[in-house]
């Protein structure tokens, strides 16, 4: 028979205890208190795909880079997305100058189409409500970060673009933020559309990650290739939301 106590609804097994001891630790394991939850008190987001919906050609930029040999040849050594600006980094002044130019022409190109993504706002509204800081880190150029601001009257501080050197995914940009406010990398989530760079940075600044992938284009194999494993795996921003308030002590 199963026992139970009045009204308090506090519902025992069926099955018998064999000793006191056991009794008391079934007691204990079912109404133990919950764990206490990390501190997160700032949040850094990445911008181009994440805050903003995507609008850059980056193959076609690449292959104008590149070369469509070079682009076919590279972006078969790198499966998980080329990082066009440290290849670069080795070729000749003259040929980088070329380089960079091209890869501005298409962000300004991007930057008439600029979009907010979807629940941008509802998260940005909810930090605030929550006085969580929030950060950005892009390998975007600054006059894209400050058309977001202005455009859509939101702000990130700090807001580090190309020019802040090393860029993602160097824990440098990160760490950076996380001194300028004064916190443990531990306390902050990186939050990013880049297996390759957002998430490589987050986890070598030793910051929480969450990688957003909206389409599916990350498989588990593309995990273990890599070696990088995002602590959460979302498919928008208003899933952040949820996961920031079930899993941390929102902690300014």
């Amino acid at each position: 028979m199963p026992l139970f106590l009045s009204k308090s609804f506090l519902f025992l097994p069926t099955r018998p205890f064999s000793s006191i001891s056991n009794f008391t630790s079934y007691m204990m394991s079912s109404f133990s208190p919950p764990k206490p939850k990390t501190r997160l008190r700032g949040v850094v987001f990445d911008m181009d795909g994440t805050l903003t919906v995507p609008v850059i050609d980056f193959p076609a930029m690449y292959r104008a880079v590149l070369g469509e040999d070079e682009y076919k040849r590279v972006k078969a050594e790198n499966p998980t997305g080329i990082d066009i600006l440290h290849h670069i980094e080795s070729w000749s002044p003259d040929l980088q100058r070329h380089a960079y130019q091209t890869i501005a022409d298409f962000e300004r190109q991007g930057l008439d189409r600029l979009q907010i993504m979807p629940g941008t706002a509802q998260l940005c509204g909810f930090l605030d409500s929550k006085k969580i800081r929030r950060g950005l880190i892009t390998r975007n150029i600054k006059e894209a970060v400050d058309l977001f601001h202005n455009r859509f009257g939101i702000t990130f501080s700090p807001a580090l673009s190309r020019e802040f050197r090393p860029y993602k995914p160097d824990p440098g940009p990160l760490l950076h933020i996380c001194s300028t406010w004064e916190v443990q990398p531990n306390e902050v989530m990186m939050v990013g559309d880049s297996l390759k760079d957002d998430v490589a940075c987050g986890k070598r600044a030793g910051a929480f990650t969450c990688l957003l992938d909206e389409t599916g284009r990350y498989s588990a194999d593309d995990f273990t290739k890599s070696n990088l494993q995002p602590d959460f795996r979302v498919s928008s921003l208003t899933e952040v939301l949820s996961i920031l308030e079930a899993n941390f002590d929102l902690i300014p």
